[in-house]
């Protein structure tokens, strides 16, 4: 059976994601050399990303590792989140909105725990597509081949039947490994293309 899908990737490709350079406003708040509070919490945010603490032990974590108060630990998740989320990249979810009745359709993030239930309120992706498959709820990343094969098997689809939309050339390459067909996302209008040559069953070169 011939079931064409479509998964995308969110930061970047859903949500426009600049770097906002959040986390050394806090090095600097804090009095700290450039990139300490990141390389303190360098294995909090690595292990939020496969669900190994949950969303109280990150603020446990960033009260201990930063000194911070009950008020600064809520300004920092806040800042943390804002720049996470970013802001939606409406042309694009408008036409994934579409899709619906041509393809089944997936999501596929390396996210951090909490992630869900943000995007869900802010961004209502619950609703956009049949199947979210995060990382922090799989317990393993992109570009490690598991997450592809978990993605197709959530939604019921073969691999060489998937595009995959990301904007991180490694996880492009690893979903192209993986067997599935997969475009590197650099604007809307060569993504939607490539998007309608997919489910349309058209050749193309990448």
């Amino acid at each position: 059976m011939d079931t064409r899908c479509v998964i995308l990737d969110i930061g970047g490709v859903l949500e426009i994601t600049p770097q906002t350079g959040w986390l050394r406003h806090w090095d600097e708040r804090l009095g700290l050399a450039p990139g300490t509070a990141d390389g303190r919490l360098a294995d909090v945010w690595a292990a939020g990303a496969v669900g190994a603490v949950d969303e109280a032990e990150v603020h446990a974590q960033v009260a201990a590792r930063l000194g911070l108060g009950p008020d600064e630990v809520h300004s920092f998740m806040a800042e943390l989140w804002g720049a996470y989320l970013g802001t939606p990249n409406t042309e694009l979810i408008d036409f994934v909105a579409e899709l619906r009745p041509r393809c089944r359709l997936g999501i596929l993030s390396n996210s951090f725990v909490g992630a869900r239930r943000l995007e869900a309120d802010r961004y209502g992706f619950d609703t956009l597509v049949d199947e979210i498959i995060y990382s922090h709820e799989i317990g393993v990343c992109k570009p490690d081949p598991r997450a592809f094969a978990i993605a197709c098997a959530r939604l019921e689809v073969r691999a060489g039947d998937c595009l995959f939309v990301d904007d991180f050339p490694p996880n492009v390459e690893a979903a192209r490994a993986a067997g599935l067909r997969a475009h590197l996302f650099e604007d809307n209008a060569e993504t939607v293309a490539r998007i309608n040559a997919h489910l349309d069953g058209a050749a193309w070169t990448q």
